[in-house]
Formats: C-alpha cells, sequence, structure tokens
C-alpha cells in the first residue's frame, strides 16, 4: 500500500484562514482518522464522532481567527486540544457516576408529576427551540432534522443530499454549533432588565 503524502500544515492553515473549504476538508478527514482512534480507545464512548466535530470546531474557529502562532505544528496544537477534550470527557464521566450514585440512594423515593412550573418552563423551551428551529436555514434545518429527528443513517442523508461524508459531517457540526449558539443567546439574561 502505498504511503500517503506528508501534508503541508503551512498550506492547509491558509487555506482555512482564507475560507477555502479543502482546508477544511484536510483537517477534517485527518481529525475522522486520527482523533476518532484515539478518542475511542481512550473513552470508547459512542458520541466519539461528536467529540471529534468539537476538536474540529475549536481548532478551525482558532485557525479563522489567526490565533495560532506556528501553523506547521498544527498537529501539535490538535494533540493538546484532544487532551483537554479528554480530560473535559473524564470529568464528566465522574460527575455522572457520582451523580448516579446519589440517584440509586433516592431510586425507592416515587416521582411526583410536574408541577405547573415545571410544565410551564418545558413549554417555553419547546416553543423557543421552534422558534429558532424556524430561523436556521433550510440546509442546517434539514441536517439537523434528518439525522436527529427521524434518525436517517448518514449513508442515506448524504446520498439524497448529494453529500460526501466530510462534507455531512461538516455541515451537522456546523448547524449543531449555530443552533446551540443561537438558543444560549436567547436564554442569556438580558443585562437591561437587569439593571431595572
Amino acid at each position: 500500500m502505498p504511503e500517503e503524502p506528508e501534508v503541508d500544515w503551512k498550506n492547509v492553515v491558509e487555506l482555512i484562514q482564507r475560507g477555502d473549504p479543502a482546508g477544511e476538508e484536510t483537517l477534517y478527514r485527518t481529525l475522522l482518522s486520527g482523533a476518532r482512534q484515539f478518542l475511542r480507545r481512550r473513552l470508547g464512548t459512542q458520541d466519539v464522532d461528536d467529540r471529534v466535530h468539537d476538536v474540529f470546531l475549536i481548532v478551525a474557529g482558532t485557525i479563522r481567527r489567526g490565533e495560532l502562532q506556528h501553523p506547521e505544528r498544527l498537529m501539535a496544537f490538535v494533540r493538546t486540544v484532544l487532551y483537554r477534550q479528554l480530560n473535559l470527557e473524564i470529568g464528566e464521566v465522574i460527575r455522572r457516576r457520582d451523580r448516579s450514585e446519589d440517584l440509586d440512594e433516592t431510586a425507592h423515593l416515587t416521582a411526583a408529576e410536574p408541577t405547573p412550573e415545571q410544565r410551564a418552563i418545558t413549554g417555553e423551551k419547546v416553543t423557543l427551540m421552534k422558534e429558532v428551529l424556524r430561523k436556521m436555514s433550510d440546509r442546517d434545518f434539514e441536517v439537523l432534522s434528518r439525522f436527529y429527528l427521524r434518525e436517517q443513517p448518514p449513508k442515506q442523508i448524504c446520498a439524497e443530499m448529494e453529500l460526501t461524508q466530510v462534507q455531512f459531517q461538516l455541515l451537522k457540526s456546523r448547524a449543531k454549533a449555530r443552533l446551540a449558539d443561537r438558543m444560549r443567546r436567547k436564554l442569556a439574561p438580558n443585562p437591561s432588565s437587569q439593571q431595572r
């Protein structure tokens, strides 16, 4: 099997800074193979692909903002981000385990019906989510609803939306990030109302 050619990371960084999708695809393809294996070996979780997307968003965002000081050492920066994400995930696993032990102690208690306040809060969140989803681009909405709501497999989505696997992953990742950002902004306290 022929060896893959050495990647010129400085060139990849320049492409990403210029907004050329080829740079992002090269970075993403590399992360899909290396970072996925790294995280799966250490975490063994099913959401490894989501972690890889998170790493991609962090690295690509750093590059776009011009904050990467040594473009030729891009993979060293990626490794640093991977280890930080690994530490975050391990911390979250520990917190979940601690919470589940607390829940085991209270498992004999029966759950009450949601209070009117809880029902109102849930209704507000659903309304807000619908409002934010309506304002998303058709393409973002389509990829998120197909994958998360209709639970269609990525291969089917790629075929029907005429996307490569990398394009699908990038589109889904960016759409999730935009959705989360919009929800965060909507849920953030309004500074003008706090001054009253």
